[in-house]
């Protein structure tokens, strides 16, 4: 994952001010989360798809390729805009760690609830690797790639001592 945040960060800028400059805030570290977190997911989907037998099943039923994937991107993005933005705020405030895992088993939830009604739909039994396996990819490498930059773990510790 390092070597793919490093390939990419090195073709968004050529100086090292100006990427730094692009991830120094919220918004350009949670962009950048939220599009490497939507390519792995989208990867995990077509891969599985493709060794089904039936490439670009899950995103024809979940409205198209274009539509699915755009809607993918942007809604990942902005979930990597909130996660930061929780992250780099729990500095000030421990007990938003607390929320931020909150919020993950929540949306982990709600993404094996959706699972159960696209498995009905046209996915089949496939649709738990397909999805909710991918949505637990995307939050593997969202920890992945935030505890190297943000001390995670530290600040869970210390949001539980705070309570």
């Amino acid at each position: 994952m390092n070597a793919m945040y490093s390939t990419l960060m090195r073709k968004v800028g050529t100086g090292v001010h100006r990427r730094r400059a692009l991830t120094e805030g919220p918004t350009g570290e949670g962009v950048l989360l939220g599009v490497i977190m939507a390519t792995s997911i989208w990867v995990w989907v077509a891969t599985i798809d493709a060794f089904a037998g039936a490439p670009f099943q899950t995103f024809t039923v979940m409205g198209g390729v274009v539509l699915f994937t755009s809607m993918h991107f942007l809604l990942n993005i902005i979930y990597g805009v909130v996660i930061v933005s929780a992250i780099r705020g729990a500095a000030r405030a421990p007990s938003l760690i607390i929320a931020l895992v909150f919020g993950f088993v929540i949306v982990q939830i709600a993404f094996a609830m959706v699972t159960v009604l696209l498995s009905n739909i046209g996915l089949g039994a496939l649709a738990w690797l397909r999805i909710f396996a991918g949505s637990l990819v995307g939050g593997i490498v969202a920890i992945a790639l935030l505890s190297r930059r943000h001390s995670l773990f530290a600040q869970l510790r210390e949001a539980e001592a705070e309570l």
